[in-house]
């Protein structure tokens, strides 16, 4: 069996990252995958850039211009919404005219149109579409926050300002009507987005399957380490949270600073005895001031080694992110033997077990968030479960084989 994924880029963001983990766990299975992306970043044999560098800005360009003359020119917005407009012919690249199976990962930003994977559709190749946010099931944006008009008809759009129907609108339109043409089989990675799709004016009807990102678990011990990694205190209970880029709204860095001011004003013995460790990109470095807590700011990590050394080095794994579609970072922590704290807004359910394998606060609740970290230092779980109960959910494997079983459904 010979298979494509498609993703934006192969390295940059989390959809690429497990995009290529499930390209490598394929190849593990016995089936021929490769991977097209617009952005390569890797070395890896297995990836291949598709479309030109000129056209391929050209459609970034174009759609984000388009997006901008809609959203009244902010630019706070600007890459908050994807319209599907402009992207390549996938269809005519020679490993898609010769794969069995096209999977579409994250293909915005100009990477692929709502009309190429039309064209893609009626060329005859089955098509699985994984999701990794919310875009397919809304208008425009990638989540939807408490706007839920997308279970429904999309206008008024929040992150376009308007009023009565609006791009939002047509773009809905657009994805209802091309879900209804042609035949898609969709995977979401969570069951918590699979619920959003069903609820959803444009998918209410779409052939859904939950399958998880696949995780490569043998690159993540659980063996709890003390000293050798700088700027972490040996005695000390360390707390990690990290995120591509920090600062965005949905990762949630003001319920974090939130959250610490709680500890330190409410819990002076609990601030007493953590310590927080944050890694990622951060735009605003004047935002590490607000932490009432010890912290540690390490900077952007890119090597999974240098992570997982992180983790064994800690002892919880926090996140305050407003929704995640199957929070990666928890996978990693708990896969390491860390305890995850973390909101219920999203996927975090799929990982979490609460009061056995983390703890799930309540929404934008510092003091739950606090309640949550003192569960965890107190907590009599053993790392070794925590890898275990990884392992059995997320071996890249185990997902493997479950695409697999897809495809072979789908092709017949």
């Amino acid at each position: 069996m010979k298979v494509v994924v498609v993703n934006h880029s192969d390295m940059q963001g989390g959809a690429a990252i497990v995009s290529l983990r499930l390209v490598h766990a394929l190849q593990d299975a016995g089936i021929d995958a490769r991977m097209l992306v617009i952005d390569k970043q890797s070395d890896d044999e297995l990836v291949g850039v598709m479309g030109g560098k000129w056209r391929n800005k050209w459609n970034f360009l174009a759609e984000r211009l388009g997006v901008f003359l809609r959203n009244g020119m902010r630019r706070d917005t600007l890459f908050k919404i994807d319209t599907g407009s402009h992207g390549i012919n996938l269809a005519s690249h020679p490993w898609v005219k010769d794969a069995d199976v096209v999977c579409l990962n994250w293909v915005n930003q100009g990477t692929l149109s709502l009309k190429g994977v039309e064209q893609l559709a009626k060329s005859g190749k089955p098509i699985v579409w994984t999701m990794h946010d919310m875009w397919n099931c809304t208008g425009v944006c990638h989540y939807s926050f408490d706007c839920e008009r997308y279970k429904d008809h999309c206008h008024s759009c929040p992150l376009l300002e308007t009023n009565g129907k609006d791009l939002s609108t047509t773009i809905q339109e657009k994805k209802r009507k091309l879900y209804e043409q042609v035949s898609i089989h969709f995977v979401a990675v969570s069951h918590w987005l699979a619920e959003c799709c069903k609820q959803s004016k444009t998918m209410a009807n779409s052939d859904l399957s939950v399958i998880y990102n696949a995780f490569p678990i043998d690159d993540f011990d659980c063996t709890r380490q003390t000293g050798g990694f700088e700027g972490i205190p040996a005695d000390k209970k360390i707390m990690v949270m990290g995120a591509r880029r920090l600062d965005v709204e949905v990762k949630g860095f003001k319920e974090l600073i939130e959250t610490t001011q709680y500890i330190a004003d409410n819990k002076p013995e609990l601030a007493s005895k953590i310590h927080l460790v944050l890694y990622g990109d951060l735009h605003d470095k004047t935002l590490l001031s607000k932490i009432k807590i010890p912290c540690t700011y390490l900077g952007t990590i890119s090597s999974t080694e240098q992570l997982s050394s992180l983790y064994r080095h800690s002892d919880i794994v926090l996140s305050t992110a407003l929704y995640e579609n199957l929070p990666g970072t928890l996978i990693e922590g708990q896969a390491s033997g860390c305890l995850p704290v973390t909101f219920g807004k999203g996927g975090q359910a799929d990982i979490v077990e609460h009061l056995k394998t983390g703890y799930i606060a309540e929404y934008k609740d510092p003091a739950s968030v606090a309640a949550g970290i003192e569960w965890a230092i107190g907590a009599n779980v053993s790392r070794e479960f925590l890898h275990s109960e990884v392992e059995r959910k997320f071996a890249a494997s185990k997902i493997a084989q479950q695409y697999i079983e897809l495809f072979d459904r789908i092709i017949t």
